[in-house]
């Protein structure tokens, strides 16, 4: 696996062939990113688990209460570090289509060297981090610091949100679905995580 700063490379293949999807399903996956998503496909050999993974997955996206910039660099993050080139890919390129700060955005994966971020943003970056750690290192000053300045709602939505992208993001880790380029259409170039050694090992 790779360490804490190493980028993953699209070097893996899918672990299980990709399954059928239903004719309105894919339709519906094409009108939304122009493409049918291969973690998509791979999950439909369950389709109650693609079907609920995909619910849940919506509500998520709904929730309000925290900053949607704060949840897609919190997002991008987790999906740097666990090595999912695949969120990454489809996380930046959603940032686009949700008009996000793209030149921010694009540097999430070298979030510690990049200068474009508020304290807060940095703040988040690191918590997403200290809950994909394995084990989590989340401090009580940290999680104390945040909810000072999100507020009760917000932080619990944010936490459960970055548990949530964990789950989905070494799910296709590990059935081998890399990046689409669905972040081609991006302007800016999506950043790569710098190699460092000495880290905080993770999953």
């Amino acid at each position: 696996m790779p360490d804490h700063y190493t980028y993953l490379e699209d070097t893996m293949a899918l672990r299980l062939p990709k399954a059928e999807l239903p004719a309105e399903l894919k339709g519906h996956m094409v009108k939304q990113l122009g493409a049918v998503p291969a973690n998509v496909e791979v999950l439909w050999h369950s389709p109650q688990v693609t079907q609920d993974n995909l619910e849940f997955g919506a509500s998520a996206g709904a929730w309000d209460a925290a900053d949607a910039s704060l949840k897609s660099f919190a997002h991008m993050a987790v999906a740097a570090q666990v090595g999912c080139s695949w969120c990454l890919d489809v996380g930046y390129f959603q940032a686009q289509n949700e008009k996000l700060d793209l030149a921010k955005a694009s540097q999430v994966p070298r979030w510690r060297e990049a200068e474009v971020f508020t304290p807060l943003e940095r703040d988040v970056l690191e918590y997403a981090e200290a809950m994909t750690n394995t084990p989590p290192t989340v401090t009580d000053e940290q999680y104390a610091s945040l909810l000072e300045r999100l507020g009760p709602a917000a932080m619990v939505e944010l936490t459960v949100f970055i548990a949530y992208v964990n789950m989905a993001t070494r799910a296709n880790v590990a059935n081998g679905v890399t990046s689409q380029g669905f972040s081609d259409a991006c302007e800016i170039p999506l950043a790569k995580r710098p190699e460092r050694t000495g880290a905080a090992s993770t999953a």
